[in-house]
């Protein structure tokens, strides 16, 4: 017999948010089991348990999906704007099925972003631990030294902790910008601009050109496409903890 998941995971795979959301919708009590508030850590039968998130009905539909999208400029990678501003979510709305960004994209930045509706998934992605690797086509104002390269690259201080180690390829340079190409294994809020910024170099345009090893190919701005299977299945072992990889070795 199989073990009950618990609570925030199955909410997480309905799709209503990433594992971590949930988890803060429990502790804030607005989340009820058969009528009774439920709490961080609980057991459920999705099959029998009556399930409510601020007084409504959710319903356990396991079927997931996995989009890739070519995120344009001046999009909010949230699922609503209270100023009115297009979302990455209006440009799959024809889908139908709850989904939610993997992390983020500034709203002037473009390039890939993961939606999906599988919250456990996009957590593991999200983590640090798992050292996903995120590659951004940077233009910045100046002309960089190579020195100054090789100390950005080696990780510097910011305000929320030093940086891990990346790397960096100059590409091309032009009287007074330059090209980078840079690969984090890091997500933090808008790192790669506060990177440069603390070096003195403000970012003019930022793409990100591959996520987990998925990049754009020949996808347009504001369009997207469903991962292959063969796509959904490397990304998940990227995130198997390693006990896990060694069962299946």
């Amino acid at each position: 017999m199989n073990p009950l998941p618990r609570l925030q995971k199955v909410l997480a795979e309905m799709g209503l948010a990433s594992r971590r959301q949930t988890e803060g919708m429990i502790r804030e009590g607005r989340v009820t089991v058969n009528g009774r508030v439920a709490r961080i850590g609980d057991k459920i039968d999705p099959s029998r348990d009556h399930i409510k998130v601020d007084g409504r009905r959710v319903a356990f539909s396991p079927g997931k999906v996995y989009l890739l999208l070519h995120k344009p400029r001046n999009t909010v990678t949230t699922a609503a704007d209270p100023e009115g501003r297009l979302t990455v979510l209006n440009l799959v709305k024809e889908r139908g099925a709850r989904l939610f960004p993997v992390g983020r994209l500034d709203y002037d930045a473009e390039g890939v972003l993961l939606l999906t509706n599988d919250g456990d998934l996009a957590h593991r992605l999200t983590h640090p631990s798992f050292r996903i690797p995120r590659t951004y086509r940077v233009k910045v104002k100046g002309k960089p030294s190579a020195e100054e390269i090789r100390k950005l690259s080696r990780g510097i201080s910011l305000d929320d902790g030093p940086t891990a180690p990346c790397r960096i390829i100059l590409f091309r340079e032009t009287r007074e910008n330059a090209w980078m190409e840079m690969t984090l294994h890091e997500g933090r809020n808008r790192q790669v601009k506060r990177m440069w910024e603390k070096m003195g170099y403000p970012v003019l345009k930022l793409k990100r050109i591959s996520f987990a090893g998925l990049s754009l190919g020949s996808l347009p701005p504001g369009k997207y496409r469903e991962l292959r299977e063969i796509e959904v299945e490397k990304i998940k072992r990227m995130t198997e903890v390693p006990s896990a990889k060694g069962a299946r070795q």
